[in-house]
């Protein structure tokens, strides 16, 4: 009798080998055909392939199919160090690019007011784009900034890509310390779109907030990253 998990275990391996076999970029037989050819339910081979999809080996396109990806470079990095990605790109020779850039203010609501300190309906600077590495998007970035703290007419002038390193080549806002709260979520419409992914598709999230020396919230930030091209890591002391 063949039991479940074994059919599964058949299934991710089969799965394995031909992602292993195909090309990175190739698009892989449609979903029908596929779990036709592998002899197993579409429930079944949709399951599975959302394992590689969080492993970021496969890409799934909105009413186009689904892709093999073979990162050629992982971004990998410790977490104790404040970087930005266009300078973890540039210490292990990788070229990163910007895509789709967003400049706007918005209106504070209750929850974001809350979360940096500001009172509600005063304006912030909305900076969002998409990082492009190997000519796809891998990460969607979205920065939120006081008005008096940057304007519209700076970012446009010397933005390119990242606010962390616009903030630090400045002199005149001293930085002391960001906390950041590491999740996963499923990608909301809007990130979907931007990174060109299926809807609820597995993405790991940064939230973070950057203090100045003097205790103020300079930046909140959220970045999600397509797994598979990013490795993060944390060394951490043994005992008390």
């Amino acid at each position: 009798m063949i039991r479940d998990n074994d059919v599964s275990r058949s299934l991710h391996e089969q799965l394995s080998i031909l992602i292993s076999e195909t090309e990175s970029g190739d698009r892989l037989p449609s979903e029908p055909r596929l779990a036709e050819d592998l002899g197993v339910s579409r429930a079944s081979l949709r399951e599975t392939m959302r394992t590689f999809e969080t492993r970021g080996l496969l890409q799934r396109k909105q009413g186009v199919g689904t892709f093999v990806i073979h990162p050629d470079t992982v971004f990998d990095s410790g977490l104790d160090k404040l970087v930005s990605l266009e300078t973890l790109a540039a210490q292990i020779g990788l070229e990163v690019s910007m895509g789709d850039l967003e400049i706007c203010r918005q209106v504070l609501d209750c929850e974001l007011s809350e979360y940096l300190g500001l009172p509600k309906n005063e304006e912030i600077l909305k900076v969002s784009r998409v990082i492009l590495a190997e000519n796809r998007p891998v990460a969607f970035l979205e920065d939120n900034l006081p008005v008096d703290i940057i304007s519209e007419q700076e970012v446009k002038e010397h933005f390119t890509g990242s606010v962390l390193d616009l903030l630090i080549n400045r002199d005149d806002i001293p930085l002391a310390s960001s906390r950041c709260d590491i999740s996963a979520i499923g990608a909301t419409p809007e990130i979907a779109r931007a990174l060109e992914i299926q809807l609820h598709e597995p993405l790991m999230v940064f939230s973070s907030l950057l203090y100045s020396t003097r205790g103020r919230i300079i930046d909140s930030s959220f970045s999600y990253f397509i797994p598979g091209y990013f490795h993060f890591h944390v060394v951490r002391r043994v005992g008390d």
